[in-house]
């Protein structure tokens, strides 16, 4: 690994702009590569921590099968194991992690904590959810929308709080040039910044974004529509921000405006009776365990890309 690539890191989706198609279609090719990828160990020798301030399921699973698949240890480190930002700053801990790891994930509540590990650090260092982005998240969702494409017929439709899932979710879908439609409750529009790097991506790719506070807006004609709770991890205690979301719930009537082929997707967990209703998230057009698998095959791709790019590039040559 050069100098140049131990100090790649991936903190939005659109940090890796001009290579997301890419990313996304050597995830497909190695999920579906068969016995040829059991040779296959593009980080064979190397050992990739992962740092997580929240619980996980999805995440932590994902993160460990996939880096073992690939030849790789993975070492986890729960918020009680070690001292970041508590009795050693976030820069000392990049540092001391960086002479023990080839990479490091991070998920946490805030994301300049995270911007600031990856800056003192000298491995890669990926986002794995921070209050403002969920960069693979959104590379899961957009790879389960490249595979099921044949189905895919009109915008990306984002019904929920405008969150992190939302802002990569948007920034990779018009990078690929999907159009996205959203909405949200009055107050809880996406974040301005996020936007505004959003607009000048679409501005290149031609896709279109359109926002309002009205679901039937956002999914009228749509060929996905997507989801998130509305009460994130952390915020139980507002309860004036669930009361906000009525009228938001994607059930079978509002589903009824979109393309009757349209893919419902949702990040998971979910909670049923609230976001989605059970006839939704349990139809034919619910793709939401593709969108779980995908999590370990799109990491995988983004974890040799950043940790061993020589690989990464050289895979299709080798398969």
């Amino acid at each position: 690994m050069n100098e140049a690539e131990a100090k790649s890191s991936l903190m939005a989706i659109d940090d890796i702009s001009d290579e997301l198609a890419a990313i996304i279609d050597w995830a497909i090719a190695f999920k579906h590569g068969g016995d040829f990828n059991l040779d296959f160990k593009p980080l064979e020798g190397m050992s990739i921590g992962s740092i997580y301030e929240k619980p996980s399921t999805r995440t932590r699973v994902s993160f460990e099968v996939g880096v073992s698949r690939l030849g790789g240890q993975p070492l986890t480190l729960l918020s009680n194991d070690i001292q970041l930002g508590k009795s050693e700053s976030i820069a000392d801990t990049a540092a001391v992690l960086s002479r023990f790891l080839d990479g490091i994930t991070y998920r946490c509540f805030n994301h300049a904590d995270a911007v600031e590990l990856a800056e003192h650090a000298t491995v890669p260092v990926i986002n794995a959810l921070s209050d403002l982005h969920h960069p693979c998240q959104a590379a899961a969702d957009l790879m389960t929308i490249v595979e099921h494409g044949d189905r895919v017929n009109g915008h990306i439709a984002w019904v929920g709080d405008g969150n992190n899932v939302f802002h990569d979710l948007l920034l990779a879908g018009i990078t690929l040039g999907y159009d996205v439609h959203y909405a949200t409750p009055v107050g809880f529009e996406p974040d301005k910044s996020v936007m505004g790097r959003a607009r000048k991506i679409a501005a290149q790719t031609g896709a279109a974004i359109l926002g309002s506070n009205n679901p039937v807006e956002a999914v009228s004609g749509a060929g996905v529509i997507y989801t998130d709770i509305f009460v994130s991890m952390g915020e139980e205690h507002m309860e004036s921000k669930a009361n906000a979301f009525q009228g938001f719930q994607v059930n079978k009537e509002l589903v009824a405006h979109a393309d009757p082929d349209c893919l419902f997707m949702h990040c998971l967990p979910a909670h049923r009776g609230e976001e989605v209703t059970d006839v939704v998230i349990d139809s034919p057009n619910s793709v939401v365990f593709d969108q779980a698998e995908n999590r370990m095959w799109a990491q995988m791709s983004l974890l040799t890309y950043l940790c061993n790019n020589d690989a990464w590039h050289a895979y299709k040559e080798l398969e």
